[in-house]
Parts: structure tokens; C-alpha cells; sequence
């Protein structure tokens, strides 16, 4: 029988399916030494509940409205270091892998991951190891080790981009319109389209599509949202 000590490990769940969450927190529930303290539907709203609630672990989503789940991990790691972040996602592309390694996640799980290892996953990561879905393992394991660094960078183009250019960025690859994007970021269209401008010029695209197709190889977004491009 295991041992668990008698603090349970804190975990924030993230994710804009309010069914996925239930799930998760019923299956989190049937473990003594794992306790959720808080659910986000979002990445901004993930950001402030992990600076309130510092949740031992997070299990975060890619594929998020307002802030994507790798944007909101980087995030999240600028302002507690120490954060744990398990990145959840329907796709295991090498793209999203690196992309989540290189803004600092400790761990990489496919939603077809078996609820064992979930559990599995999110004590190895609180207790300072990496985990990987194990097909994501493989796989990586004959490319590089995980993780390469915790340098924030966006993707797999050596590009800095700001936290508002990204967030920017994936707004404009979900298909909003600048009037949109800044109606949903609470700024001017006329910055909207500064940061359309910096984000053409720094990434050497000069497109909507090419941008689009940027933010679907870097994991900013993942392949499968519907997009709309204009």
C-alpha cells in the first residue's frame, strides 16, 4: 500500500472544457494525497488563481480562449519560478512539445493519457522530475532531453516576442479583427495594429496566413481550432 504524506499535493486544473475539468476533478478526487484547490477557464484567469492560490502543480491546457496555455506557463514562471506546470493537449506534435519545454513546463501529458499516470505524472513533477506521456517520451527521448532551457521562447524561431505579442498573435491566428482583438485585450485597434506591424517585422512574415500558420507550428495554437483567416 502507499505512503503519502499527510499534506496533500495542490493542484490548479486549466482548461476551457468545463466537462474535461469535471472529469479531472472527480478522478483527482478518488486520491488521498492529491487535492484540487482551484479550476481556470482560460489563461488569464489560470495566471491569477496560480498567484493567489500557488497550487503545488497545474495542469494546464494548450488550447485556451483570452491566453493560450504555454503563453500563460511562461507567465506564470516569470512571477514563481517554481511553479509546476503539466501541459495537457490533444496533440503530442514535437512543435507543442518543444514549445512548452522551451516556457518551462515540466511535463507534457496527451488527453488520451490514462488516468494513472495522470496521477503518476503529477507527483513525479512535484517531486522535481519531468514527465511524458509515454508515445511523447519515446519519441523524445531519440531527439533531445526535456527540458532544453527556461528561456521563454515562443517557438522554434530564435524571436523574443512580448507577452502582449503573443498574446496579439494568437488572437489574430484564431481569426479576429484588429477592432476585436482590441476589444478583448482592453487596448487601441491603432496598438493592435502596432503589434500586427512588430510581429510581421520580427518574425519576418508578412501575412495574416503566414501568422497563422507561425502560431500552428510554434504551439502557440494548436492545429485543430477553427480559424478564420482574413
Amino acid at each position: 500500500m502507499k505512503q503519502f504524506s499527510s499534506k496533500p499535493i495542490t493542484v490548479l486544473l486549466a482548461d476551457d472544457h468545463t466537462i474535461v475539468r469535471e472529469g479531472f476533478r472527480m478522478m483527482l478526487e478518488l486520491e488521498d494525497d492529491l487535492q484540487v484547490v482551484g479550476e481556470a477557464a482560460d489563461g488569464r484567469q489560470t495566471v491569477g488563481l496560480v498567484a493567489k492560490l500557488h497550487p503545488d502543480v497545474v495542469l494546464m491546457d494548450i488550447a485556451m480562449p483570452l491566453l493560450n496555455g504555454l503563453e500563460a506557463t511562461r507567465q506564470i514562471l516569470k512571477a514563481l519560478p517554481g511553479a509546476k506546470v503539466l501541459i495537457l493537449s490533444a496533440h503530442g506534435d514535437d512543435a507543442y512539445v518543444e514549445t512548452a519545454a522551451a516556457c518551462g513546463a515540466v511535463g507534457f501529458l496527451l488527453k488520451q493519457t490514462s488516468s494513472q499516470d495522470v496521477c503518476r505524472a503529477i507527483r513525479e513533477v512535484h517531486g522535481g522530475k519531468t514527465f511524458f506521456s509515454p508515445s511523447v517520451s519515446r519519441r523524445q527521448d531519440r531527439l533531445h532531453p526535456f527540458p532544453p532551457n527556461r528561456k521563454g521562447a515562443p517557438g522554434r524561431k530564435e524571436v523574443q516576442l512580448t507577452s502582449r505579442e503573443m498574446e496579439v498573435l494568437q488572437l489574430i491566428a484564431e481569426g479576429k479583427p484588429n477592432k476585436g482583438i482590441a476589444d478583448q485585450l482592453g487596448i487601441g485597434a491603432k496598438t493592435v495594429e502596432k503589434h500586427r506591424e512588430h510581429l510581421m517585422q520580427k518574425l519576418d512574415i508578412h501575412d495574416t496566413a503566414g501568422l497563422t500558420r507561425y502560431a500552428i507550428s510554434a504551439g502557440i495554437i494548436e492545429s485543430s481550432v477553427q480559424l478564420t483567416i482574413v
